[in-house]
């Protein structure tokens, strides 16, 4: 989070703070001064991904492939420059910063409902000014950068106390990201994405130095100059009566400038008048409204102190709790070499939320583009628990007696308010001979071995019956059929047309360039069409953890979205699909692609009419959505009976798919297809 004003105060009351520097000739000093050490900044990535994500569109689901192209080159400026890049991601939402966390979830659901309302009457995108991170951004990221050949480190805990200890212990040039907290560690220079010119390598610095001299105080002090201001540890809810007696008291009080401006300025005061000791912050910890925890503010100050850093604001036999905290954490897992796979996969990328289930058995979601007006699509978070329950059975062995924890989850999702966890329980899978053991899924080697994983993967989205099919598929289709199947049984209000888009869109993805999507321009944009591309988003992500449980039956790289998704081509195909454009359209003209298209949605239409579901059509004539049903708190989404239009696109795929399923011995199943309702909390 960051300290509060501190960084608009540095720009706008500190400019000598605020440096320009070329980072190439700071990379060439580096190397003068250091041979042996190639110059290194280490990236704040969760910082800069808004930053990132440049293409035109955002809302309709992500565009992948430019946002590939547009890291790369990201990456391709650095090295031009001899400078290598490492990337850490926020692994963990700790504890403490819970609250916090649950405060932005709520700020963005209101963001996105105002999206939402703009899109319905508009028809089209908004300006930059309501950007909202397409859903997944930071996790699908984290695996393009891996992808790109670069190292990226997801963290065990905080993850700017990890991005600096690194940049201090590896000797790099600097930090780069867009978090007031780097100018409170001392650790290496601190350098703006936000101001950072790619093409020439420029940006600013700041200086802690500058800041201090400002300030009248030390290095020393801005630990705890941190915490007086509030931090995710003290909150300033308890430092208001503090702030107004350092205000009263302080010659530094200017009517220009902002209240927060003035606290700043009069905290630092007051602190560069008391001694640099243990005592004086035990006396600070006395006169504050710390209420039953008084040792708030040591914790606090120890917080920004890196491993083999003292502070005189804390004895030395208490510095450093944050990685003995870390140390002495007791895991749900208790096999300690499937933790520690666990772990490694964790630290380097390579797994998807697995080591946060087996250590202490929590998740969590943020929020999604999801219309919380669309009464007929359920919450993501919602559609996917079937499927994290098998995962969850996965991971803790149910299968194999004794208990079996729930976890805690913290989804997003509406009519869900945060106020704690949802306990999930796991839920055994159904595979034939059991499910096998985590030994067995992640260590094991052998054919029978890779079919077992296969299949375990399969039986998390009630899939086990359709191996043979699905395997004979290209991985990427394999993948996408598998969450496109789930979806189609899972919620009953995705039509034929809805299928036609989805297929039509991975067909027609696989020849074109991110240059040439980034051409591709959209009329109008459909909310619904919004709705479910974030909803399959987020089916990537659920069959990315599947597929880390199972023990990679896939390759990570087959299930990413830039293999299976663009946002604007599925925005076209969508429209196109409700409108009742012809088949030869939806697949611009390309007879390759009629077959596998037959194929495709033969096979998913089989495997829901094998659960009793089947798809009907539900053509919304131009396809836009006006959402104009109100949803009541948390409901639950049982669809009347509807009266259907039948188009003759329609009729002809019908007779096409009836007659396949005729051939091999089937009817055409239940008339209405499964219903979904939502399981309780």
């Amino acid at each position: 989070m960051g300290v509060r004003g501190l960084q608009g105060f540095v720009a706008r009351v500190c400019p000598d703070a605020c440096q320009t520097v070329d980072l190439r000739e700071m990379a060439e000093k580096h190397r003068i001064d250091h041979p042996d050490c190639p110059p290194v900044i280490v990236v704040d990535a969760m910082s800069c991904v808004r930053r990132w994500y440049t293409p035109e569109s955002w809302v309709c689901g992500g565009q992948w492939r430019e946002y590939l192209a547009i890291l790369e080159d990201f990456i391709n400026a650095f090295m031009a420059a001899g400078i290598k890049l490492v990337f850490y991601f926020d692994g963990v939402v700790e504890e403490k910063k819970r609250d916090e966390w649950i405060k932005r979830r709520m700020k963005n659901t209101e963001e996105i409902a105002r999206l939402f309302q703009f899109i319905k009457t508009h028809r089209k995108q908004p300006g930059r000014e309501m950007f909202v991170l397409p859903s997944a951004l930071p996790t699908f990221t984290r695996y393009a950068l891996k992808s790109l050949g670069q190292k990226t480190v997801c963290t065990l805990q905080e993850g700017d106390f990890e991005v600096a200890a690194y940049g201090l212990q590896h000797n790099c040039i600097g930090i780069l990201g867009q978090d007031s907290d780097y100018l409170i560690y001392d650790t290496c220079p601190y350098f703006s994405i936000e101001n950072l010119r790619l093409d020439r390598l420029v940006t600013v610095m700041y200086s802690r130095e500058v800041l201090c001299r400002v300030l009248g105080i030390s290095l020393t002090h801005l630990p705890l100059f941190a915490c007086l201001l509030g931090n995710d540890i003290v909150p300033e809810s308890m430092l208001e009566g503090f702030w107004n007696k350092c205000l009263t008291n302080s010659p530094h009080r200017n009517r220009s400038y902002n209240r927060r401006t003035n606290i700043l300025l009069s905290v630092a005061n007051y602190i560069s008048k008391i001694p640099c000791s243990y005592s004086s912050l035990k006396h600070l910890e006395e006169i504050l409204p710390l209420g039953s925890d008084k040792t708030l503010l040591c914790r606090g100050v120890n917080s920004y102190l890196l491993p083999g850093q003292q502070s005189p604001w804390v004895p030395p036999n208490e510095t450093n709790c944050q990685m003995l905290s870390l140390q002495q954490q007791s895991a749900l897992c208790q096999d300690k070499e499937i933790f520690q796979l666990a772990k490694e996969q964790h630290i380097q990328s390579e797994n998807y939320s697995i080591f946060n289930i087996l250590s202490h058995g929590e998740i969590e979601c943020s929020n999604s583009l999801e219309d919380d007006y669309d009464t007929e699509i359920p919450g993501q978070a919602l559609i996917y628990r079937p499927a994290r329950q098998h995962i969850y059975s996965i991971l803790f062995e149910s299968g194999n007696g004794g208990t079996c924890p729930s976890v805690k989850e913290w989804f997003v999702y509406f009519g869900n308010p945060l106020k704690q966890p949802d306990l999930i329980q796991p839920v055994q899978p159904s595979v034939t001979g059991g499910t096998p053991n985590l030994k067995i899924l992640w260590l094991a080697k052998g054919p029978d071995v890779e079919r077992q994983r296969y299949s375990t993967f399969l039986a998390c989205f009630h899939l086990q019956d359709e191996m043979e099919e699905l395997q004979a598929l290209e991985a990427p289709v394999a993948g996408f059929c598998c969450l496109l199947a789930y979806l189609m049984m899972q919620v009953s209000s995705l039509s034929l047309e809805d299928l036609n888009a989805f297929l039509a869109l991975i067909l027609c993805l696989k020849g074109k360039s991110a240059a040439q999507l980034t051409g591709l321009q959209l009329a109008q944009v459909d909310s619904r069409a919004v709705h479910l591309g974030a909803v399959l988003i987020r089916g990537l992500t659920t069959l990315l953890m599947a597929n880390s449980a199972c023990g990679f039956p896939f390759r990570m790289d087959d299930l990413m979205p830039w293999a299976v998704f663009d946002g604007k081509l599925f925005q076209e195909k969508y429209q196109k699909a409700h409108r009742g454009c012809s088949v030869e359209e939806l697949l611009e003209g390309n007879e390759s692609l009629y077959t596998p298209f037959q194929n495709l949605k033969t096979l998913i239409c089989k495997i829901c009419m094998a659960k009793n579901r089947t798809i009907q059509s539900r053509p919304r004539g131009n396809g836009f959505n006006t959402g104009r049903e109100q949803r009541d708190f948390n409901p639950r989404f049982q669809q009347p009976h509807r009266s259907h239009v039948v188009s003759p696109y329609h009729n002809q795929m019908r007779e096409f798919t009836q007659r396949h399923l005729q051939s091999q011995g089937r009817g055409s199943g239940h008339p209405h297809g499964r219903r979904y309702h939502l399981p309780p909390r």
